[in-house]
């Protein structure tokens, strides 16, 4: 009898054991704990833009926040591919971009929770998201927040999912990161990242935006938007600097833009548009909220005086996820001085914008090529 007795005592416990197990299971899911952790999901494949500017340590003890290692990010912003930025993806299946069926079902999860630190303190992300990859099996959902300054200490970071789509998830989670907010690049680590399950949390609706918003502020800000990766035309014949010193209009940097007029790609003409994220042509739904601004205002300058850009403009992205609205100027002929432009937005709908700033010049009105320069451009 008491040999029975012990018997249903040992099985109760482990009835109750797998029952906690399965409750944990149920509350979150793990995305990186430890290297070669047995609960870890996903793969930080998807490397973009300056993929050439990333080294990862995916066992780096150095500090980490829990058990016996983190994940080490050094980005050294030299450009490698011309970019301007780089970022990583975690994948279900190693460099999937939607052309495997292999996402996960995050139904019932509601956060993502992860802790980061910088190695000094003050590294940006420009952009944390989570889905957002299209292509042939695309995901249920697209959440991101940004950007993040990182403190030199461990901090946890959460993104509100709660009312999303989680039914299938192929992005797990991805980062980005500019060359103009981290000039002199970054060296970062992340460690215990987790979907979780949280009753309490409720779904965010779509924030509009305080004025002013700065799409370009000064290099490093955590006021920057928007990412200049839309290079259009002759995208050959354009050279992007975002943390140049020649005379800031304001600040300790400015951008500078040299258009050489050589017709790379035979177009005779170039462009370039600041989107969310990157190279977002309309497929992803992350446009800001605009609908407080009633103009946008940027100051400009050329290295001569007499260059002239066709066109300025707010918005004007079309595809599955459109711009709500257009505004433009031009043709304009630039001075030798810091000279201030706005883009009137009055009546216009902002409700949704993913272009937010674009630019365009021609090679029959600048033969020889232009240089200009850019400057406080925010939305108010």
């Amino acid at each position: 009898m008491k040999k029975f007795i012990m018997v249903l005592a040992v099985m109760a416990l482990a009835i109750t054991t797998i029952a906690l197990a399965e409750d944990k299971a149920a509350k979150e899911f793990v995305v990186y704990t430890d290297k070669n952790a047995r609960d870890n999901h996903y793969i930080p494949a998807g490397w973009m833009g300056d993929y050439g500017d990333i080294k990862m340590n995916d066992q780096s003890a150095e500090n980490p926040h829990t058990g016996s290692s983190s994940i080490q990010f050094v980005y050294n912003a030299k450009k490698t591919q011309n970019q301007g930025w780089a970022g990583v993806y975690w994948q279900s299946s190693a460099n999937n971009w939607g052309s495997k069926k292999s996402g996960f079902d995050l139904t019932g999860m509601n956060k993502l929770t992860f802790w980061a630190r910088g190695a000094k303190g003050g590294e940006v992300l420009q952009k944390v998201v989570i889905g957002g990859i299209k292509g042939t099996y695309p995901d249920s959902a697209v959440v991101e927040m940004g950007p993040i300054e990182l403190t030199d200490s461990w901090k946890q970071y959460t993104v509100n999912l709660a009312g999303k789509d989680l039914s299938y998830i192929n992005g797990g989670l991805s980062w980005t990161i500019t060359s103009d907010q981290n000039s002199d690049g970054a060296t970062f680590y992340i460690d215990d990242i987790k979907f979780e399950s949280d009753s309490t949390l409720k779904p965010e609706g779509k924030l509009q935006q305080a004025m002013p918003f700065y799409i370009y502020s000064d290099r490093s800000s955590t006021r920057n938007h928007y990412i200049p990766s839309g290079w259009m035309g002759d995208y050959g014949d354009l050279k992007y600097e975002g943390v140049c010193k020649e005379d800031p209009y304001l600040g300790d940097s400015c951008i500078k833009i040299t258009y050489n007029g050589k017709r790379a790609q035979g177009a005779g003409w170039a462009g370039m548009m600041w989107q969310n994220p990157a190279n977002n042509w309309g497929t992803v739904d992350a446009g800001f909220d605009l609908s407080k601004a009633t103009s946008l205002t940027f100051w400009a300058r050329g290295v001569k005086g007499g260059e002239r850009v066709e066109e300025f403009k707010v918005g004007g992205i079309m595809g599955e996820y459109s711009d709500s609205d257009s505004s433009s100027i031009g043709p304009v002929i630039l001075n030798k001085e810091w000279t201030q432009y706005t883009i009137d937005l009055k009546g216009k709908d902002m409700s949704n914008i993913i272009g937010g700033f674009v630019w365009s010049a021609n090679v029959d009105t600048n033969p020889d090529g232009i240089i200009f320069y850019l400057d406080e451009i925010k939305f108010e």
